[in-house]
């Protein structure tokens, strides 16, 4: 009941786009930061954006200007436009609330950029 559920990865060329989604509970999504966490082979998991409940949105300095973070509110769902796309940005993207809380972490999305 805890869990997120993210889709939309895919494999692209670099220079692509693609749209994930993270959905949630009305409970989790309610009055809390949702942000967007990149995790490359070996590597933890990283911040990359997040938007707060009032719609406030930061990022990473390696994704600002290329990446958009977004939420509708009425479909408990969060979004991560990634335009631009580079290898460096190949992972498994997680969403979750930030702070993170581990029960919420849930499969991840595969994003491959190909050069």
């Amino acid at each position: 009941q805890g869990r997120l559920v993210e889709s939309g990865g895919g494999l692209v060329q670099a220079g692509g786009s693609l749209r994930l989604s993270c959905a949630g509970s009305r409970t989790i999504f309610s009055y809390n930061t949702v942000g967007w966490y990149r995790q490359a082979p070996g590597d933890a998991r990283e911040l990359w954006a997040y938007i707060t409940y009032d719609g406030r949105a930061n990022y990473a300095d390696s994704v600002k200007g290329r990446f958009t973070i977004s939420r509708d509110t009425a479909k408990n769902t969060v979004y991560l436009q990634l335009n631009n796309l580079n290898p460096e940005d190949t992972g498994v993207y997680y969403c979750n609330i930030s702070p993170y809380r581990d029960d919420y972490w849930g499969q991840g999305t595969q994003v491959t950029v190909s050069s």
